[in-house]
């Protein structure tokens, strides 16, 4: 009785540990200045207010999921913001090189210098994918850095995949 109960346990946490085994991934992606971008004082305190933008992105360094690299992505964001700073969230589209799409969600906050984003960081989740990447599902994190062009993510993460 003692070793049925042992080896099934065996086999129960073999199949739960492959079932969450998560693949890392990372990758950075340059956003360009928000287009559209809507901003409207709150009106309670100097430098309140609360934006709507959109931004379209390129991937520098592509992430690899499923053997698929990342290629373009759009991300919406509502973000309150306090003078010098900004809490947010938002939604992202990414278009994949062999054309599926991968849904996500994102957190997080930033610095402004003179209205615009200087730095920002945050945590974000796949919330679906299309064709090879339906039901993907993985969380990560983000940091970004202003320039000229735009900002510039650094993300990492990790994701599964069903069977």
């Amino acid at each position: 009785m003692r070793l049925r109960f042992t080896t099934a346990l065996v086999f129960f946490l073999a199949a739960v540990l492959g079932a969450s085994a998560q693949t890392k991934i990372s990758g950075t992606v340059l956003c360009a200045k928000p287009d559209p971008m809507h901003m409207v004082e709150v009106g309670d305190s100097p430098g309140h207010a609360v934006s709507i933008a959109q931004s379209k992105c390129n991937w520098t360094k592509p992430m690899d999921i499923a053997g698929i690299q990342t290629k373009d992505t759009v991300d919406t964001a509502v973000d309150d913001v306090r003078g010098g700073k900004s809490r947010g969230h938002g939604f992202v589209v990414d278009t994949m090189s062999n054309g599926d799409k991968m849904y996500g969600r994102f957190h997080g906050s930033a610095t402004l210098k003179d209205g615009a984003p200087d730095t920002a960081e945050g945590a974000w989740e796949f919330a679906g994918g299309t064709g090879k990447l339906k039901g993907i599902k993985g969380k990560g994190t983000y940091k970004g850095t202003a320039g000229p062009e735009g900002i510039t993510y650094e993300v990492e993460g990790e994701y599964t995949l069903p069977q």
